[in-house]
């Protein structure tokens, strides 16, 4: 099944309506356009003459029959396929690098044999990520827009939600209402600039449940590591809150006393920072998975 890049929402909500719908297990496949909606395609259209109510649409949402509250929503990401070129800006007003931007700039780069085309000097590796992806936030929540991440998942900007991983996310109502767009060709962490490299494309996904397993925040799994994703007002929020669900997550998993498990964080797990640049800012922390082996980490 696929979802079309037409049936979208800029925000996620208890109150949307289902694009489709699935069972657990199926594999689906979403459409998605880049994150200003595919209104830049040359150089000369400047971030303002975008229209801010169209940023970053999210494909569906995806209804998934039997998902209940108080489940989690297993999101194995089985390939993303994109258009073939990207779009970014820069701008003073959104820029993390503000004192140093005085003028907006677009600029579009080729996508070519697996490559992101800066310029005829520099070129990288074509990463595809997925920048929005979540479930819809609880019905005593407020629709929260596409542009920002919390709980729910959202716009974590969060470079290791790639082909290969396995994101787990809370289900706040029936359904789980899974949405997600805003595809980069290539993003560093922190995305100071504003950008990744925004590009359109398709995302394969299998979509399953795991029953009566109840999730504060979205959780990563890789071949070789656990993420534990947060977001909050500010880094140091965002900060605290990926520590303390590590904490949670090891600690549900380890026969270990408090002070130890702290102890081993400082030694095996290493927090990142996925994004300073939306309404709340994102960041993870990855535990290793050899280092545990004897405990053989599942979620």
């Amino acid at each position: 099944m696929k979802i079309s890049s037409e049936i979208f929402v800029y925000s996620m909500s208890a109150h949307n309506q289902a694009a489709a719908s699935c069972q657990p297990g199926e594999t689906v496949i979403f459409e998605t356009q880049d994150c200003f909606s595919n209104q830049i395609q040359s150089e000369e259209v400047l971030f303002e003459s975008t229209d801010w109510d169209t940023i970053n649409p999210a494909t569906g949402p995806l209804k998934v029959e039997g998902a209940e509250i108080g489940d989690t929503l297993k999101v194995e990401i089985k390939k993303i396929e994109l258009n073939n070129q990207g779009v970014m800006v820069t701008t003073s007003e959104e820029s993390y690098l503000e004192e140093f931007i005085t003028e907006s700039k677009t600029k579009i780069l080729p996508i070519k044999n697996n490559k992101v085309i800066f310029n005829d000097k520099i070129n990288f590796d074509l990463k595809p990520m997925i920048g929005v992806i979540g479930t819809s936030p609880g019905e005593d929540k407020k629709a929260v827009s596409c542009g920002t991440p919390a709980s729910h998942g959202g716009n974590m900007d969060t470079k290791v939600i790639m082909a290969g991983t396995t994101l787990y996310l809370p289900v706040k109502v029936p359904g789980a209402m899974l949405a997600m767009g805003d595809l980069h060709a290539a993003m560093g962490d922190g995305e100071v600039g504003v950008t990744g490299v925004e590009a359109a494309g398709e995302v394969t996904v299998k979509v399953d449940l795991v029953k009566n397993k109840d999730l504060s925040d979205p959780l990563l799994e890789t071949e070789a590591a656990f993420y534990t994703i947060a977001s909050g007002t500010d880094v140091d929020a965002a900060v605290k809150k990926a520590s303390n669900n590590m904490f949670r997550f090891l600690k549900e998993r380890l026969d270990l006393h408090n002070n130890e498990i702290s102890m081993l964080m400082s030694i095996i797990c290493d927090l990142q920072i996925s994004q300073v640049v939306d309404p709340q800012k994102t960041a993870r922390m990855r535990v290793d998975k050899e280092a545990l082996k004897e405990y053989d980490l599942k979620y």
